[in-house]
């Protein structure tokens, strides 16, 4: 990206989307959960009220702009600093994005929401769209999640379901394993029982390969990852980066690192990897904005992550 934006970011090589531009609607972490595992870190209180919590008219103008001057991106992904549903213009951006370009377009939400028909019926704008399921009943829910007050397990289950039956793009779950909350063979077997109530078309299985919001968070290793997909069955895949990914070399700007790290922590061998990019070239970058101010690094085991200061 060759300009300055305030709610695009990316393109974000991707695995599975290749060149991802990101859309972000909603403020650092504003969100209808405090994810124990969150890499955005822990936020001061969860919420459930929906608002144009940034000004549609401006991400509208920025997309515009963006398609003009650059308008290169395999999908087009709304996520980033929180729950990207709690903004209620959020299907305007589908919108845009069918009625202008012919670049297919991502949701990715954690379904809390989605037993508002609204919120369905925007969501199935896109042409994919991933949701969350990572525990079994309220109890483990509220362990794994802390949802706002209100949000609540059974909305989660029955809005995900219903959105199923309305959709007819490419539905994802993802279940994020934590060791010791969610990651016994006992566990994802209750799991894979709901997953199959709510008919995905894939199952992406994740965990905490980058620093969570509770320190106390442990990943589990891609071994057990492996063991755990098969209980998920046919559809499950494991998605957690523990391994170099290859992809084709794209341009790395200080504002590409910065608008990436804002919303993905990381380390430089990671940026270094996804970019396919000089480590050395990156890691200049980074400790050039580090000594501006504008990142912030911390060294957690033996990997360094860059962090955007607030």
């Amino acid at each position: 990206m060759s300009k300055s934006y305030k709610h695009l970011f990316g393109p974000v090589p991707s695995r599975r989307l290749g060149r991802s531009l990101g859309v972000d609607l909603i403020p650092f972490k504003t969100c209808t959960m405090n994810c124990r595992f969150c890499q955005l870190g822990d936020s001061a209180c969860a919420l459930s009220e929906r608002a144009e919590y940034v000004p549609m008219a401006e991400v509208l103008a920025e997309l515009v702009r963006w398609s003009e001057c650059d308008g290169q991106a395999d999908h087009i992904t709304l996520a980033g600093s929180g729950e990207p549903t709690l903004h209620t213009g959020f299907g305007e951006v589908l919108r845009w994005i069918k009625d202008n370009t012919s670049i297919a377009s991502v949701l990715l939400s954690n379904g809390s929401l989605f037993h508002l028909p609204e919120v369905r019926a925007a969501a199935a704008m896109a042409d994919k769209v991933k949701v969350t399921l990572s525990a079994w009943d309220e109890a483990s829910f509220q362990q794994i999640h802390r949802p706002a007050q209100g949000v609540t397990f059974e909305q989660l289950i029955e809005g995900e379901r219903a959105f199923r039956q309305e959709f007819s793009g490419e539905l994802a779950l993802e279940v994020f394993i934590v060791e010791g909350m969610n990651s016994d063979f006992a566990d994802v077997r209750r799991i894979a029982a709901l997953a199959e109530t709510i008919h995905p078309d894939r199952i992406d299985l994740n965990t905490a390969v980058r620093p969570p919001a509770d320190s106390g968070v442990q990943a589990v290793s891609d071994e057990q990852l492996a063991k755990l997909s098969e209980i998920l069955g046919p559809k499950a895949e494991v998605t957690a980066s523990f391994k170099k990914q290859t992809s084709p070399a794209l341009e790395v700007t200080p504002e590409a690192l910065l608008g990436l790290i804002q919303r993905h922590p990381a380390t430089a061998t990671q940026l270094a990897q996804d970019y396919n990019a000089p480590l050395d070239s990156i890691f200049q970058t980074l400790e050039t904005l580090v000594a501006e101010g504008a990142l912030c690094a911390e060294k957690r085991d033996s990997d360094t992550y860059y962090f955007h200061r607030a």
